[in-house]
């Protein structure tokens, strides 16, 4: 009786008890990375996302460097979710629906390398689930999707101004969206 008081009193003053939800982590390259953290932000069970570069070889790059070129590096995202709430195939139906998969050159207005789309899989499951996706995809559309599934790799996160940048910069997010034409290809592209 005492422990359960003692474990209620804790979580009302927001001590977590030992049994906090558990984390698992998922991280996509989706063009902009402002993009893709307020798109994966919204889904259910996300905890949070954190804007970023990954799959390059350039140890903690800088945006300036990573556009720059010669990093290797795209922008990405990295998903901390609740296992209990979402799933990894759930993001990565987030992820699809969020990008052009057929686009070869970046995402929207975004163009160069370190705007391609990816998925990096951190294990043999995610690696499956993300290739039956392709593949699935390119059978539906008969086409060619451009998209990689690469192995995981270590995630730097972007400078603090890249942050919630769609939360903090509302204004500006939904003008940058509106004239790289996002929501219409997304809309051209799944319906």
């Amino acid at each position: 009786m005492k422990r359960t008081l003692a474990l209620a009193l804790l979580a009302a003053a927001g001590f977590a008890p030992a049994e906090s939800p558990r984390r698992a982590e998922a991280v996509f390259a989706m063009g902009c990375f402002w993009s893709a953290e307020a798109a994966m932000e919204k889904q259910p069970g996300v905890i949070e996302a954190v804007s970023g570069f990954a799959g390059g070889h350039v140890k903690n790059p800088s945006y300036h460097k990573v556009t720059e070129g010669g990093t290797g590096h795209l922008e990405a995202v990295r998903v901390v979710y609740d296992p209990a709430k979402t799933s990894y195939a759930k993001l990565l139906d987030a992820f699809w629906h969020n990008i052009d998969p057929f686009d070869p050159a970046g995402q929207f207005c975004d163009k160069g390398a370190s705007y391609h789309t990816a998925v990096f899989a951190a294990n043999a499951d995610q690696r499956t689930l993300a290739e039956g996706d392709k593949a699935r995809i390119e059978k539906h559309f008969g086409k060619t999707v451009t998209t990689e599934i690469r192995d995981a790799a270590p995630f730097y996160p972007a400078e603090g101004y890249h942050q919630d940048f769609a939360k903090r910069n509302a204004l500006r997010y939904r003008a940058y969206r509106s004239g790289c034409g996002q929501d219409r290809r997304l809309k051209a592209v799944w319906g």
